[in-house]
């Protein structure tokens, strides 16, 4: 069986030497640029093929073996790096370098170790542990180099991803089976002579791979992503502590003796007991996310994150949410990890006044918060002021002057962002010193001009539309007032009217009597004007009932008979749909418009007839008339009127009450031949209501 194992294990590694080997030179004949990674990646392939024939030739305990290993590992970290730099031109992230560096180390380590090996074979002590050291070793480069083609191929921009499918896909079949194979080696402390046989039969499939990849592309664009680096430092941090768990609790076994027990426990119990008292802390996850932020990511800021949350924090407001203003501070606070901040926002005065605080009472504004250069200086330069910098002096562009003491006095101000919307200050943002210290970058300062600009948009838009609802109140406040005045002024009219005829009709009973109940016809109406006007006055409109059409007519009529000339030719005694109330307001509009149009001695005609399943009210007088174009565009309109003095309201208001109840008016008229207004009520939905009392009494 072992010689069995041992010619396919010498045939598989023969096969994928040559097979390498081939790559190798045909890669290097290729007609394609000799760009850096292509020269490290026929580097990688000639060591695979050298580490194959080693093994084909020397056997895989060989010492020629283990150094071919180490040096193959090393051909294709170096290809995976060079790859990793050549995206797009930048400069990589410290600390993903220092991965790549720390894997070279643990190549090198695998080195001198197996070197030391044929030196301690005498003593069975050393010589274990020093097997235990290279096979611990290259677990951890097994680890670390899947962990680095998980980064490499997830970094790279979607659209390119395909060029470097396969042959991530290779070396992570490569290592997988490594880590299989060590592992397995190390739970068992046997060597796996089946694996070992046929690591070279996978060698040997896996050549073609890498032939095929080189044939459809060459080159590789990278982008790096932060979701993706984030989810690579956790494997990096769940396989750094699994194997250093592993290494040092087996450590403690070979070395402890008597008490290696007590001192694993020992060890996993203060390894915890940090965990839980770290992990909580806010203090530690603020410095964790900068050193994240600093050496393992690109960019500071995931940029589509930041916008969703800054965006959700002001646009969707809760049941339980702050005010407005305190989440504009801590949409900017939550980008910078600020725990607290104060918006300061101009006056009419063109003074600097407190706004919102948000988790920062300890400052004390002034009521008077800025110089006479502030806004001046803010609005011209949109400068973001680091105050750390002003203080040691190192802030050229801003202006001492225009920052005032109280600013600067607080240790806790940080920093402070302008919001400049068309070049006007809208509101000034100070942020408190964030929990772990730092300087603003280059990114930080790009994100808060913004993000600060996106919020000057949003304080903009919010004080236009407390302005504009100020103005809608007064409009509605005016209107209100406009309505009142034009009923003031009929009263006053027929007033005027009623005094007028009094001079002429005072010995007449019967104007007496009619004069008193016109005069408490006014009263009633100013009493009803009083209560539309007070604040507290929420009655509600009748809603339409039947109402008999000759009463309500007659009795209108009466009441303005004192104060002009009324005639009727036809009174249908018909039943409408309608309010009293309204009716009675519409028609006294249409009347009094009428007086004011005639002449004293030209009289008005009321009439009111059946229109198939309506009743038409008609108000016409012999006055001076409207023109068309008037009629078609001015008559109905609020605030236009043909009267000298008029205010425009009069028909405006008759139309608009009219269609509250289902109705609507309808209007003739020629310049110099007067004018008809017709009253358009639905009749009441039976018949039988519109018979007279007496006749269904009959």
């Amino acid at each position: 069986m072992v010689s069995l194992l041992t010619h396919i294990s010498t045939f598989g590694h023969g096969i994928a030497a040559i097979l390498f080997g081939a790559l190798a030179i045909w890669q290097f004949q290729r007609k394609v640029e000799r760009s850096e990674q292509h020269i490290w990646l026929v580097i990688a392939i000639s060591l695979t093929s050298f580490w194959a024939l080693s093994i084909a030739v020397e056997g895989f305990l060989s010492p020629i073996a283990r150094f071919a290993e180490s040096l193959r590992n090393f051909g294709w970290l170096a290809f995976m790096f060079i790859l990793l730099r050549s995206g797009e031109g930048r400069d990589e992230p410290k600390t993903v370098n220092s991965i790549y560096v720390a894997l070279a180390f643990v190549l090198l380590g695998q080195i001198i170790v197996d070197a030391l090996i044929p030196a301690f074979a005498g003593s069975p002590r050393l010589e274990g542990v020093t097997l235990y050291t290279s096979l611990v070793l290259r677990m951890i480069f097994a680890v670390g180099a899947l962990v680095l083609v998980h980064n490499l191929y997830s970094i790279s921009a979607p659209e390119t991803r395909w060029g470097i499918r396969l042959p991530m896909a290779s070396l992570a079949a490569i290592w997988t089976f490594d880590l299989n194979l060590f592992t397995i080696t190390y739970l068992t402390q046997q060597l796996p002579l089946e694996l070992h046989a046929m690591r070279g039969a996978m060698m040997a499939v896996v050549a073609p791979i890498l032939a095929l990849a080189s044939v459809r592309n060459t080159e590789w664009n990278l982008r790096l992503s932060r979701s993706v680096a984030f989810r690579s430092l956790s494997l990096v941090a769940i396989g750094s502590y699994l194997l250093m768990m592993v290494v040092i609790a087996t450590a403690l076994q070979i070395i402890g003796g008597d008490y290696a027990r007590l001192a694993q426990i020992s060890f996993l119990f203060g390894t915890s007991i940090g965990a839980l008292l770290l992990l909580p802390s806010g203090r530690f996850r603020a410095w964790l996310k900068v050193k994240l932020a600093k050496n393992f990511f690109q960019h500071r800021y995931d940029y589509r994150a930041e916008w969703i949350r800054f965006t959700d924090t002001i646009g969707r407001p809760g049941a339980d949410s702050a005010p407005f203003h305190e989440r504009v501070i801590k949409a900017i606070a939550d980008i910078t990890d600020s725990p607290g901040g104060i918006l300061l926002i101009p006056d009419d005065s063109g003074q600097l006044v407190l706004q919102a605080r948000w988790n920062w009472s300890s400052i004390d504004v002034p009521a008077r918060a800025c110089t006479a250069r502030t806004i001046s200086f803010f609005e011209d330069s949109s400068h973001i002021v680091e105050f750390d910098a002003l203080r040691a002096d190192q802030d050229d562009k801003c202006d001492p002057a225009a920052i005032p003491n109280w600013m600067t006095s607080d240790d806790r101000a940080w920093a402070a962002v302008p919001l400049v919307h068309f070049d006007r200050l809208t509101g000034l943002m100070l942020l408190a010193r964030p929990r772990i210290n730092r300087t603003l970058d280059w990114e930080d300062l790009d994100m808060l001009r913004v993000v600060g600009r996106q919020v000057a948009s949003y304080l903009a838009e919010a004080r236009s539309q407390e302005s504009l609802s100020e103005a809608q109140r007064f409009d509605e406040f005016n209107r209100r007032m406009a309505f009142v005045m034009h009923d003031i002024k009929n009263l006053v009219s027929q007033l005027s009217l009623l005094a007028r005829n009094a001079k002429r009709h005072a010995d007449n009973p019967e104007f007496r009597v009619d004069m008193i109940e016109t005069l408490q016809d006014s009263a009633d109406k100013l009493n009803g004007l009083l209560e539309r006007l007070s604040q507290h006055n929420n009655a509600k409109q009748e809603p339409p009932k039947p109402v008999k059409v000759r009463e309500l007519v007659q009795s209108i009529i009466e009441k303005k008979r004192i104060l002009h000339n009324m005639e009727t030719t036809q009174i249908d005694d018909l039943t409408v749909m309608a309010d009293p109330v309204r009716v009675d307001q519409i028609l006294g509009h249409l009347i009094q418009n009428a007086i004011d149009a005639s002449a004293e001695d030209e009289p008005i005609f009321i009439n009111a007839r059946r229109r198939d399943l309506s009743v038409a009210i008609e108000v016409r007088d012999e006055g001076r008339g409207m023109s068309t174009e008037f009629i078609r565009s001015q008559l109905f309109k609020p605030f236009a009127s043909s009267k000298k003095g008029g205010f425009g309201i009069g028909a405006y208001e008759a139309r608009e009450l009219a269609r509250a109840m289902k109705g609507r008016l309808e209007v003739e008229s020629k310049e110099g031949a007067g004018s008809r207004f017709t009253l358009i009520l639905p009749l009441a939905k039976r018949l039988s209501d519109e018979k007279p009392t007496d006749e269904r009494a009959a």
